[in-house]
């Protein structure tokens, strides 16, 4: 029996398998049983949610995990201050490139297993093979300038030896534009969420190269990002859907649901795509091109490994790259400003009656965990790791002076 609905609120998303936990609260019943009525806005890119909540139509929505930070911190457009009481999943992007370039690659050692270590030494190599022959550089796109997509492609491009924006141009493209820009030879690969990679292998126009849960593993994606000056003035609703979206993050991470989420997630109204697209990043089971098929182990996460916890660990490594990457001025000013964007304390306060594993600490050493390791939690137990960078680096959030000086040689 559903509580009577007695907040009503407006949430923007983007047509992404990261949407599902946002879609199976409304679809579901799980916001209404919290006694929220729950309307979802689909929108065609992360600029228009941007803009959307800054002018208020949406009291929250589906934010790349940068996003939020990137508000408060001024640098984009129409800024308004914005929290994130809850993370949506991790992982559940992959790197994507032509059948040209994935030829090239293969050429200079590259393979199927999806390490990003071996790709990324093949791009490299592509690359000078490239300069060599006096070829212009490669083209990338991601979703948004401040987006875990555009981080992680960075990292994963400077780790391997290569120099973002000078031997690899990085453009900004929706998601859903991603596969045909492809095809179309407009780019060269691209990074995003599924199943907007899936949509070119299944067309025959791109091979997977590596992916999200392998560069970065237990990485953040979305989050909930709210108004703050709405979740200060109705923190009882903010509060409610809190519960709902764990409630329905815990559903969506069971196997046998999984088949129903993808039908509910190929709906016209949601992602619009084919529920068998959208089933192969649910299981991890990528179609990773030439009729290849690869299991993935942690692709997405809804819910176990602390998934939808607010980390702060996870804020600050956002905003090391921000400044690594030019978009912000590190100073003890913004460190803080990205540090309280996200707030583990109203996650605790809202979700603690619902009795699951909640995180004694409100930031962690990232990629400290080489197996998976019980930690302190209050209410269930709780298990994190294996995480970390696929270069071995870890993140110390303690010692983020160190962490960025050292980026910056």
């Amino acid at each position: 029996m559903s509580a009577k609905s007695n907040h009503e609120i407006v949430a923007g998303f983007m047509p992404l398998l990261d949407s599902a936990i946002l879609v199976a609260a409304k679809e579901r019943g799980f916001a209404a049983d919290q006694g929220i009525d729950l309307r979802l806005i689909r929108e065609t890119s992360w600029a228009s949610i941007r803009d959307r909540m800054a002018v208020g139509h949406f009291q929250v929505a589906h934010l790349l995990a940068p996003m939020p930070i990137a508000a408060n911190l001024g640098l984009t457009p129409l800024a308004a201050k914005t929290i994130a009481p809850i993370a949506l999943g991790l992982g559940g992007n992959a790197v994507t490139v032509s059948n040209a370039l994935w030829a090239q690659m293969a050429e200079h050692g590259a393979t199927a297993s999806l390490d990003p270590a071996l790709a990324g030494r093949a791009l490299r190599l592509t690359i000078s093979q490239r300069e060599r022959d006096w070829v212009p550089p490669l083209k990338f796109a991601v979703v948004h300038p401040f987006s875990g997509h555009n981080y992680e492609l960075r990292y994963w491009l400077a780790a391997s030896g290569i120099e973002p924006d000078r031997e690899v141009e990085i453009v900004i493209l929706p998601p859903p534009l991603m596969a045909d820009a492809l095809a179309a030879g407009t780019i060269d690969g691209y990074c995003v969420g599924e199943p907007w990679s899936t949509a070119a292998t299944a067309a025959g126009a791109g091979h997977i190269v590596t992916v999200k849960a392998a560069i970065w593993r237990s990485s953040p994606e979305k989050v909930l990002g709210a108004a703050a000056i709405w979740a200060e003035r109705e923190p009882d609703a903010l509060a409610a859907l809190l519960r709902a979206l764990c409630l329905a993050a815990q559903w969506c991470s069971r196997a046998e649901h999984h088949g129903e989420l993808a039908q509910m997630l190929a709906e016209p109204n949601y992602v619009a795509r084919p529920a068998d697209w959208l089933l192969r990043g649910l299981s991890g089971n990528l179609d990773v091109g030439g009729e290849e098929t690869k299991s993935i182990e942690d692709f997405f996460v809804p819910f176990a490994k602390g998934a939808t916890f607010p980390w702060k660990s996870h804020a600050l490594w956002f905003y090391s790259q921000m400044v690594r990457w030019g978009q912000a001025a590190h100073t003890p000013e913004n460190a803080a400003i990205a540090r309280e964007t996200y707030r583990p304390d109203i996650y605790r306060s809202a979700l603690k009656p619902l009795g699951i594993a909640l995180p004694a600490a409100n930031a962690k050493v990232e990629g400290a965990l080489l197996s998976p390791t019980p930690v302190g939690s209050a209410g269930a137990s709780l298990t994190l790791g294996p995480d970390g960078f696929f270069d071995g680096a870890l993140f110390d959030p303690d010692k983020l002076d160190h962490y960025i000086d050292a980026q910056r040689r």
